[in-house]
């Protein structure tokens, strides 16, 4: 409220609120006038206060420390009087003295905050907060400072408690872990009620803390019942550290157990309290700012449709891509009597009345499946089925109904409820709030030609006809049970229309049908992947990308050697091609030169023999010109 009034006045007349930021953001904030990534000290000398939080991580304390030095050297250029609040930590006080040795519950007050000891961990925020304290002493008219000793913060996204609402949102842990022996007294204030106190602290001239406080073990308890399972576990306090979610500043914030009344706060200022009497009175209205702030809205949706349209197979794209709860009438039926059973047979002698209960209604549905072979009526139906609509998981995260309600009557039985006071964002309505939750209620029907869904049971596979009882006597009885249905005035289809509920009818084969209903619902309200699924992701496909390189270096070496194979195979064939011609060469120049080997043979051979013959005998100074000469001189007439 505070920051749309901001936002309507003129910048004038209202606050102007400047703030440093990690990263360029998205999100609309009309209440904000500036923020920047750099050039922070001209920033800080147009600010007349300037807020440092430094609980939330240890680099804050730097900046801190380096904003309020700076400002201090700049005292002689300011254009006015300045403020300067230092939001800290009561882990500044974690290893404080006894204000009694003979009564340890008696507890601290801030204004013996010159005896506070800080935790190991936590020193640098404590020399923080005194030359904070001692720069503010300098000029105090020019240059004022505070220390406030903030409690930890809770409410609008949950901060330092999110790892405990968060495992009990997801509901995929059976009991909440709590480390130590949970009965720690943990400081704790409301986000807002601290931006309350703050905007109160100028009128005021003396350092103090703000502080709220409540048992740890008993808080957990209230987050586990209204968001998870109920129960909790206690563990040792090193396993936190192993918990990836949660920093060493977080942990030891934790497990701090520290008693201490804030009495300047109560005495001097007048603050309009959003949680006064606290987290655990309140814890309603700080689950639903978690819920608004962290966006986590349940997706409610029904799908109804003819026998053996496809609403399972649709119903399981939608559950997988927004992470929902696949409601199927067989599996929670047998659901809710495992779950009857073994709560009977536990015989719990602390909730002998639970017991009993889930007795009678064991008996009931047992009782009632006999008699109708099977079967159970639309009363215990509805029951079962809304009993598991309201269940934390489904409340939580959403569900898929599948193939259910399927008359006008199971539909009015099953949703409507007492008039429902819902918060400013939602319109009351006469339904269950396991439906309407933030207006994230959609209704898809699927319809087909009855030769279409004959023809697709008959194609099925024999598992499947079995499974969903597709024989043709009950689907033809089922079919028809459909369409008898849904010729009455009063439709289920007409029921969620009257209610102005987003309906989308479609056929199941169609291509676009998963695209149109991502249109019509919107993006996943829920949390995408932890730090560990990231991991594991990036393991996976660490480990797919080296299988896939290692599949490649497999083929490309097989295909290597197929290939050094055939030029092996290649050569030997051209070689012995080669071979061959050379050989027919040879061959052809052989019958080629016979006829020259015959002439020299008879013609020339004789007559050279004997010129050799009479050049050995003769011995000339010069054999060959001798020889030439004699060739000459006795060459035949026919040579």
């Amino acid at each position: 409220d505070e920051e749309r009034t901001i936002s309507s006045h003129s910048r004038a007349g209202a606050f102007q609120v400047v703030g440093t930021i990690a990263d360029k953001s998205d999100e609309d904030r009309p209440y904000v006038l500036e923020e920047y990534l750099d050039k922070l000290l001209p920033k800080l000398m147009d600010c007349d206060v300037v807020i440092y939080n430094i609980t939330q991580h240890v680099d804050q304390v730097e900046e801190a420390l380096w904003a309020v030095s700076a400002l201090h050297n700049e005292m002689g250029h300011f254009s006015g009087p300045k403020m300067f609040i230092l939001v800290s930590t009561v882990m500044t006080w974690a290893c404080s003295k006894p204000v009694d040795p003979d009564d340890v519950e008696l507890p601290f007050t801030d204004e013996i905050f010159w005896r506070r000891r800080a935790h190991p961990n936590f020193k640098q925020h404590f020399d923080l907060e005194k030359r904070v304290a001692k720069m503010g002493k300098t000029n105090r008219k020019l240059f004022s400072t505070y220390v406030v000793a903030s409690g930890l913060q809770y409410g609008m996204g949950e901060q330092v408690f999110h790892f405990f609402f968060k495992t009990s949102w997801l509901g995929q842990e059976h009991e909440i872990p709590v480390f130590g022996d949970g009965n720690n007294i943990v400081p704790m204030i409301h986000i807002n009620d601290l931006t309350r106190f703050d905007t109160h602290t100028h009128t005021h001239t003396h350092t103090h803390t703000h502080i709220y406080f409540f048992f740890h073990e008993y808080l957990l308890i209230l987050v586990a019942s209204v968001l998870g399972p109920g129960k909790i576990q206690k563990k040792p306090p090193e396993e936190a550290f192993l918990t990836k979610d949660l920093s060493v500043i977080e942990i030891d914030s934790l497990l701090v157990n520290l008693r201490i009344e804030a009495v300047y706060l109560k005495e001097l200022l007048s603050v309009n309290w959003l949680c006064e009497s606290g987290l655990v009175e309140n814890i309603e209205l700080v689950v639903e700012e978690y819920r608004q702030t962290r966006g986590l809205l349940p997706i409610c949706m029904c799908v109804l449709g003819p026998p053996a349209v496809g609403k399972s197979t649709v119903s399981k794209q939608i559950c997988e891509h927004y992470k929902l709860h696949h409601i199927m009438l067989k599996e929670t039926i047998s659901e809710t009597i495992t779950q009857l059973v073994n709560t009977v047979k536990k015989a719990d002698p602390e909730n002998e009345d639970a017991v009993a209960e889930a007795q009678v209604l064991l008996n009931s549905l047992k009782d009632n499946m006999e008699q109708n072979g099977g079967v159970l009526d639309d009363q215990l139906l509805v029951k079962v089925v809304k009993k598991k609509l309201m269940s934390k998981p489904c409340k939580n995260q959403g569900f898929v109904l599948d193939g259910f309600p399927k008359t006008y009557e199971q539909a009015k039985e099953l949703f409507y409820g007492e008039t429902l006071t819902q918060s400013s964002y939602c319109t009351s309505v006469r339904i269950a709030p396991c439906f309407v939750v933030c207006g994230t209620e959609f209704v898809l029907c699927l319809d087909a030609s009855d030769a279409f869904l004959k023809d697709r049971v008959m194609n099925l596979p024999e598992r499947l006809v079995q499974k969903h009882n597709y024989d043709p006597e009950h689907f033809l009885r089922h079919l028809a049970r459909y369409r008898e249905n849904n010729l009455e005035d009063e439709t289920v289809v007409n029921y969620f229309d009257e209610l102005d509920i987003n309906i989308l009818s479609d056929e199941p084969d169609c291509l676009l049908l998963l695209q149109k209903i991502c249109d019509m619902v919107g993006q996943p309200r829920n949390y995408g992947p932890s730090s560990q699924e990231v991991e594991e992701e990036e393991k996976r496909k660490a480990e797919e990308r080296m299988r896939k390189e290692t599949q490649a270096r497999t083929e490309e070496g097989q295909r290597e050697a197929e290939e050094a194979k055939h030029r092996a195979t290649r050569w030997e064939e051209w070689t012995k091609g080669l071979e061959a011609v050379r050989q027919q060469e040879e061959e052809l120049l052989e019958a080629q030169s016979v006829t020259m080997r015959n002439y020299l043979m008879e013609h020339v051979m004789p007559t050279l023999m004997r010129g050799l013959v009479e050049c050995c005998s003769v011995r000339p100074q010069d054999p060959v010109d001798f020889l030439a000469e004699y060739l000459f001189k006795n060459n035949p007439s026919d040579y």
